[in-house]
């Protein structure tokens, strides 16, 4: 969808899947893992075998990036997706190197803010997927969106 959504383009049961998919690389899991998350399964291939994890694997915090950049590709917020609180985040599985992620979204509610009446809050549920459509990810996510303005 590339037209620009306000509060009233959204509804309950409303489904958005990834405008495109996000490949993962070792570099990018090693070089976010090195400047966010320096754990020795974020840095190292062996260091990941003896882990947890038997391998290489991402932060979490860097898949909640990749699938927060597939969600704004997705939906094209008017004026942008204002973060409004996460009331969720799961990491179910491991995202290693060579995995291409992709998302799907679903409004589970929407109502006017109480607080800026200029804006709706949206909430949606977050499923984010590699190639072997394994979800990796799940999270319960609010955003702001603006109301149409009056003609």
């Amino acid at each position: 969808m590339s037209q620009e959504l306000y509060f009233e383009d959204f509804y309950v049961g409303q489904k958005f899947h990834s405008a495109g998919t996000a490949k993962v690389t070792a570099e990018e899991i090693k070089e976010f893992g090195q400047k966010y998350d320096p754990q020795p399964f974020h840095l190292d291939e062996a260091a990941g075998e003896g882990s947890f994890f038997k391998g290489l694997a991402a932060s979490g915090w860097l898949t909640a990036a990749i699938v927060m950049r597939l969600r704004v590709q997705s939906i094209k917020v008017a004026g942008g997706m204002i973060g409004a609180g996460v009331e969720e985040m799961r990491w179910t599985e491991p995202v290693r190197p060579g995995d291409t992620l992709r998302t799907e979204i679903e409004v589970v509610g929407v109502r006017h803010s109480s607080s800026r009446t200029s804006f709706g809050i949206v909430r949606t549920r977050t499923l984010a997927y590699n190639q072997r459509d394994q979800v990796v990810m799940r999270s319960t996510v609010n955003f702001l969106a603006p109301v149409k303005p009056s003609v």
